[in-house]
């Protein structure tokens, strides 16, 4: 039926009709996005003009000359094209939210890098705030103020107290229109910034005009030009001359004067940093994406659009001034464009539009980028209230924080004084952009492709290397101090911020730079000399397993560490891999053991197989296990040495079954793994009584202190299972020697000390042998105590027992006696006075016959019983050199 078939439909869509029921709703709580021209072009373009173009172009041209202005505007405008190239690769490779330049950085270089370049940026739009809203009161006095000393020129309109705190007060007035207009949110924004871009490109329309109709004339200087003060030396009045060719001459070159506002020498650095100013606008337009309607397509084209028409403005108005005004009119008098235009208010409109617009800009970018910080939870707590929004999405929280904090920058007091500061913050965020467009690009990652491809590395590395150049020329000691605060913040976030789920260039470009030296890494240029263990370590329990993961890490020397586990399964019979889910598990292990591994897991039919699969397929390249250590085929029962429950109980014990006492692995199968692990020129390792090692406990300070004892390390080269034979200089010897000396290498083991036993019989030269093994401990450069052991006694014992068996089965003429291996045993027990922290011994290879696999095995348990932690090692390729 119709009710029916309606029913189905709802049940089959739930999320379609939930779509449809709440695209009805959803455009009337959104507020309306901007387009490009509202949202990106007119907010640059005020941000760019601001205080410079009307209050600062004579300051640049009448102490730099018209050649250096030029050559500023050029080096300031190629770094900061550079950075837009930058901006615009990495906004068009994907969705942009709020936060502009914060986002794109901290989505692309990760946390730590963009939460603390989002807070640089973040008081680099305060202090601009900060700073547009002094040139405003700078304007405003300039026009309406009473000098200190009284003196009025005009008193029709000249009725502002002047000082500092009423400079603050009316700061803190415009601040607060600006924060008003802020909090009504971005809608309103752009609309006031339009009307102001009308009013800006109107009055910019009358002074090019005035400088062709306005006729020669002499223009009275301020009082604070002057300081009162008459003579050739402190000229009164100026001159605007014209078009004149004298003029331009005058002001070709340099001449750097005392600022007249600040009271300090003028240089190439200081001018340049509050010529800079008006280039540092180029991320108004990026501050706004989150308002935006199409970032991606908004924020290249409006950028660049806003920065060629300031650069043709800057340039002409230099020109122009450069040809018709005095030296000492552009060097004494801030506010001349005003004076010589056709109508005096205009200039000062346009200046009172444009740094207001300029310094809502700030604000507003400064409230969207801590709102962006706040909502990442980089700092925790401490940004909490700063998520908070109005109905319309505005974040007001965000809002009031940035504008106390721009009240509180106000109390500076003076435009020239926090310029350098502004801009060192500004060049440093243009660096963080260019480092992080670098990087996506070095990295090679497919996901980086840009629809905006009018950019290279070379651009880049251009961009930064010349933001850091000019922040060191602007003040190098603001420049440094800033560049410490970023990494004393990164460093912050970096240990107590959580983990993002943004990605981090650091894992792309180390895998790029990985793969290219894996390439690099030629094993047929392998050399003994820098031969180093390259380990897989196979764990059936790792719970269990602790004490032997740790001490693992010790002997691995910058080598290869894998952590081996195979889990008995057939793939066919199951819906999904088992081993996926487990796999963070075990990264959880090793991050919380703090070793340094790799986890390769694998799913085979039998123990055996899976450990072949492990040993064919782990490493790449150059970096391969060379050796392969197993826990002992023993009946210890599993002791759990792990508090936090890092894997489940199920896969656990599963585990431990597959690989130990649940008698799923056999005798002969753990045997056969050992035999096909040097049938694959693999050296092996068997590892007894690790259960019992406690790494902490066994290094503390105490255990190495006088009255506690010395570690010790016990190495047996000696193949005890073949008592006909005392050498101690084949390959399974010296890698003995090799892999105790590595361990006497590393940090927490240096102190401990090598005893090396030589066992020795009476019929034998005892010293002979004792200063041949020290000779060649000498050549090896290891640093061991050397111990003859006389085992005259347990060579009887074999023999005697050999003529037993000899007489009652020939067949048997090679087998070794229990009562051997158990004196054995008790000679290895008797030199461990005091008892060493862990025992090297020799491990001869399996039978070829796989029938006496259990008594090769049984043999192994005997000879190590009770021994404490103990390493059984056979080495099958050389692996240690005299030769320089």
């Amino acid at each position: 039926s119709p009710s029916k078939q309606k029913g189905l439909y709802k049940e089959r869509t739930p999320l379609l009709h939930y779509r449809l029921s709440t695209s009805r709703t959803t455009p009337q709580r959104q507020p309306k996005k901007l387009p490009t021209f509202f949202g990106v072009v007119i907010p640059t373009l005020l941000s760019m003009f601001s205080v410079v173009v009307f209050l600062r172009i004579g300051f640049v041209v009448g102490q730099c000359g018209l050649y250096q202005a030029i050559a500023m505007f050029l080096v300031a405008y190629f770094i900061i094209s550079m950075t837009v190239l930058s901006v615009c690769a990495i906004s068009t490779n994907g969705a942009l939210d709020a936060g502009g330049a914060y986002y794109m950085i901290s989505r692309a270089l990760g946390p730590e890098f963009g939460g603390s370049i989002g807070i640089m940026f973040f008081l680099a739009n305060v202090c601009g705030s900060a700073l547009f809203v002094l040139g405003l009161v700078e304007a405003v006095v300039a026009t309406f103020g009473v000098p200190e000393d009284g003196t009025v020129a005009n008193m029709s309109y000249q009725v502002l107290p002047s000082g500092y705190w009423w400079s603050l007060l009316y700061a803190t007035t415009i601040a607060l229109l600006c924060l008003l207009v802020c909090l009504v949110g971005a809608h309103i924004y752009a609309k006031t910034t339009f009307i102001i871009f009308l009013v800006v490109m109107f009055v910019l329309v009358t002074i090019f005009i005035s400088f062709f109709a306005v006729r020669p004339r002499t223009i009275n200087l301020p009082s604070s030009a002057t300081g009162n003060r008459s003579g050739p030396m402190f000229p009164t009045t100026a001159n605007f001359t014209g078009f004149k060719l004298d003029t331009l001459q005058g002001n070709l070159f340099a001449d750097y004067t005392v600022d007249y506002t600040t009271g300090t020498m003028m240089t190439f650095a200081t001018v340049f940093a509050v010529m800079f100013n008006g280039c540092t606008g180029i991320m108004a337009g990026s501050n706004m994406s989150g308002d935006l309607k199409n970032p991606s397509y908004s924020i290249p084209r409006g950028t660049i659009t806003a920065v060629i028409f300031t650069f043709i403005i800057y340039n002409l108005l230099s020109v122009l001034v450069a040809c018709s005004c005095d030296r000492v009119l552009l060097q004494r008098d801030y506010s001349f464009l005003r004076d010589i235009n056709v109508w005096q208010p205009f200039v000062t409109i346009g200046v009172y539009s444009s740094t207001l617009s300029a310094a809502m800009s700030n604000l507003i970018g400064a409230s969207r980028i801590l709102y962006a910080l706040a909502r990442d939870d980089l700092f925790g707590k401490v940004l909490s209230p700063a998520k908070k929004t109005s109905h319309s999405g505005n974040p007001w929280v965000s809002v009031l924080i940035s504008w106390f904090l721009v009240q509180l920058v106000l109390f500076s007091g003076k435009l020239n004084t926090i310029a350098s500061i502004v801009t060192i913050f500004f060049l440093l965020v243009y660096a963080a952009v260019d480092l992080a467009c670098l990087a996506l690009e070095w990295a090679s990652a497919p996901n980086f492709r840009p629809t905006f491809r009018y950019f290279t590395w070379h651009t880049c590395v251009l961009g930064i290397v010349g933001c850091a150049i000019m922040m060191f020329l602007i003040n190098a000691i603001y420049a440094s101090a800033s560049i410490a605060f970023m990494l004393l913040l990164l460093l912050l976030i970096h240990y107590l911020s959580p983990t993002s789920s943004w990605g981090y260039i650091s894992q792309a470009l180390i895998f790029h730079q990985v793969r290219k030296y894996l390439l690099m890494l030629d094993v047929r240029k392998d050399h003994v000399k820098f031969w180093r263990p390259q380990i897989l370590l196979m764990v059936s329990n790792p719970r269990s397993s602790v004490g032997l993961i740790t001490f693992i890490n010790d002997i691995k020397k910058s080598g290869l560490y894998v952590l081996g586990h195979v889990q008995l399964g057939d793939l066919n019979k199951l819906p999904s891999d088992p081993l996926q889910s487990q796999y963070d598990s075990w990264l959880c292990l090793v991050d919380h053991l703090n070793i340094k591994a790799f986890v390769n897991l694998t799913l085979a039919d039998s123990v055996r197989h899976g450990v072949q699969h492990l040993l064919f397929i782990s490493g790449l390249g150059g970096m391969r296990p060379n050796t392969l250590v197993l826990g002992f085929y023993d009946d210890c029962l599993p002791k759990d040495k792990l508090i936090d429950s890092f894997l489940s109980t199920s896969h656990d014990r599963q585990g431990y079954d597959e690989f130990g006492n649940g008698k799923v692995l056999g005798p002969q199968e753990y045997v056969a793994i050992i035999a096909d692990a040097m049938k694959m020129l693999k050296n092996v390792v068997l590892a007894r009584y690790f259960n019992m090692f406690d790494r902490a406990l066994v290094l503390s300070p105490q255990s190495s202190s006088p009255g506690m004892g010395a570690v010790y390390v016990d190495v047996w080269p000696v193949n005890l299972l073949r008592p006909d034979s005392c050498s101690y200089v084949d390959t399974c010897s010296l890698f003995l020697l090799q892999l105790a000396c590595i361990l006497n290498m590393v940090r927490a083991w240096r102190k401990a000390t090598l005893r090396l036993f030589l066992c020795v019989e009476s019929g034998r030269s005892v010293r002979g042998s004792e200063e041949k093994l020290g000779q060649l401990l000498k050549e090896l450069r290891i640093k061991a105590q050397v111990y003859p052991v006389p085992w005259d006694q347990q060579v009887a014992l074999h023999w005697q027992r050999q003529d037993d068996y000899v007489n009652s089965f020939p067949s048997n003429a090679t087998r070794l006696s229990d009562d051997y291996l158990s004196a054995v045993n008790m000679l290895i027990l008797d030199q461990s006075h005091p008892p060493p922290a862990v025992r090297f011994l020799y491990l001869p290879r399996p039978p070829a016959d796989t029938r006496r696999y259990s008594a090769y095995l049984n043999q192994l348990e005997l000879l190590t019983r009770d021994l404490g932690p103990t390493l059984l090692i056979h080495g099958v390729t050389p692996v240690i050199t005299t030769d320089l």
